[in-house]
């Protein structure tokens, strides 16, 4: 245990709100020391955020905390109980890998749970070693940070420590763990473990620490439990929106990787798409598409219908108002999130007010990307500098005349050209992780070299700026071919 003196110095300031629910929800785990942690990377800007001391953490001290050797006075680790739906297929899960180690309350006020991602095994590592390896922790680190400068609800990387003893994948990787950070870990799939083998007063008390916890302006509303789901959709909604509005693919939304918060979780087997298709899979294990970039709405929406029935016992006594007021609360998702769309699209071309025929001016667009391989990212980043020739739909009729429809209807606003055009460069991102990149920063972290990593993320740090720096990241790579990524685990 670290000394109360070390950890107020490092301006540790926890409490355990989570370990207040019924251990049901939990067990109380004990650290899994390593033999040799080293710290690799570090938020510096984060840590300020969350009134943490970065000199003291940068320390042995720190190191030995984010590789779980010693725990802060006020901390208590613990492994959260959960369920979920993977691929479709209910299972019993829980962190397997991972610990809690407490909330650390903000010199604002505000609460961030602070897990160790890699910290060994659990009750809940269901035959797994519990450890991670140093490429996967990097890539969270890396896809999560770029997120949260692209505007995305994200938990959070604060740092990324190696252990110093190898863990067996396909062949011996460096192990590390990841020090996390998120608004909760309360997931829906911490809702279906309350709803099967929970009592329906733990699942109550679940749902209230969930209000209280992020919804607390709908505490004293006369059904506080449908408010609930009405949230949850639409954070959802929002979130989704925002990710195809980017191009992200997430890779694996199992009902065990949604948040109730918002916020976008476990950066497995996740990408950026480069050429716009709906039907891009980069997952190794989603062998059926399901979580493919064109799926990921819907897929959204069977995710909030399975939250929903965890409601049911508490939505109202009897089961058929109750299914009722869930289904006419998730009919809405599909309105929230094609707004939110919409909405986002339009800005991505320089509309400021809305018409009835955008959405098929935006569909067309889209159609003809998927015809002639356009990359998604660059095409709007050409369109935001007047610069045609840059995209591959430049040269074709086709486009031609969808171009002159687009002038048109930018022609019908108030707003001049120019403040269309400003309008474009500040909501389509110079850059974005692109694969090549993170895989090319990956590969040399893991030889020992993080300068590529550390270029990477500060190009990342501000994707809106358009500087000259950014743009030799946005050039494709030179061979195509089939990217793939894996879970990491």
């Amino acid at each position: 245990m670290m000394k109360r003196s070390e950890a107020v110095e490092a301006g540790w300031n926890f409490d355990n709100s989570y370990a207040r629910l019924p251990e049901t929800f939990f067990t109380k785990v004990d650290p899994n020391p390593v033999s040799e942690p080293k710290l690799i990377i570090f938020n510096d800007s984060l840590a300020t955020g969350l009134g943490l001391n970065t000199d003291a953490l940068k320390s042995g001290d720190g190191t030995l905390v984010f590789a779980g050797n010693e725990v802060p006075e006020g901390a208590l680790p613990l492994a959260q109980a959960y369920a979920g739906h993977q691929f479709g297929h209910f299972a019993m899960l829980g962190d397997g890998r991972a610990m809690l180690i407490g909330e650390q309350i903000t010199p604002a006020g505000e609460r961030f749970d602070i897990q160790l991602k890699g910290s060994g095994r659990t009750p809940y590592s269901r035959g797994g070693d519990g450890r991670a390896a140093l490429g996967p922790m990097l890539r969270e680190y890396i896809i999560s940070e770029a997120m949260h400068a692209l505007g995305i609800p994200t938990t959070r990387s604060l740092a990324v420590v190696t252990t110093g003893e190898p863990i067996m994948r396909e062949t011996l990787l460096p192990g590390a763990i990841l020090t996390r950070i998120g608004s909760s870990h309360l997931r829906f799939g911490t809702f279906e473990y309350a709803a099967k083998w929970g009592t329906t007063e733990e699942l109550q008390e679940l749902a209230d620490y969930a209000i209280k916890r992020h919804f607390s302006e709908i505490e004293a509303d006369d059904n506080r439990y449908l408010s609930l789901l009405q949230e949850v959709i639409k954070r959802q909604a929002l979130l989704v929106s925002k990710w195809q509005l980017v191009g992200f693919i997430h890779g694996v939304m199992n009902t065990d990787n949604m948040t109730i918060s918002g916020e976008t979780i476990d950066y497995g087997p996740c990408a950026f798409m480069d050429v716009y298709d709906p039907a891009t899979v980069f997952s190794s294990i989603d062998v059926q598409s399901r979580y493919a970039y064109g799926n990921q709405p819907s897929i959204t929406g069977w995710n909030l219908a399975r939250f929903a029935e965890t409601l049911l016992p508490i939505l109202h006594a009897k089961e058929s108002e109750a299914m009722r007021l869930a289904q006419d609360a998730l009919l809405d998702f599909p309105e929230q999130y094609q707004s939110n769309w919409l909405s986002g699209m339009r800005v991505k071309l320089g509309l400021f007010n809305e018409e009835k025929e955008d959405e098929t001016l935006i569909k067309d667009l889209l159609i003809m990307m998927k015809k002639v391989h356009a990359d998604y990212t660059n095409t709007f980043r050409a369109f935001a500098f007047d610069k045609l020739e840059e995209s591959a739909l430049f040269g074709t009729s086709e486009f031609s005349q969808w171009h002159e429809l687009w002038q048109a209807r930018l022609g019908r606003q108030q707003e001049s050209k120019e403040a269309s055009h400003q309008l474009m460069r500040d909501n389509n991102p110079a850059v974005i992780p692109r694969n090549h990149r993170v895989e090319a920063a990956l590969e040399a972290a893991v030889e020992g070299d993080y300068g590529v990593m550390e270029q990477l993320l500060k190009v990342l740090l501000n994707p809106y700026a358009h500087t000259l720096e950014q743009v030799d990241y946005a050039i494709l790579p030179e061979s195509g071919g089939l990217y793939q990524t894996f879970c990491g685990t």
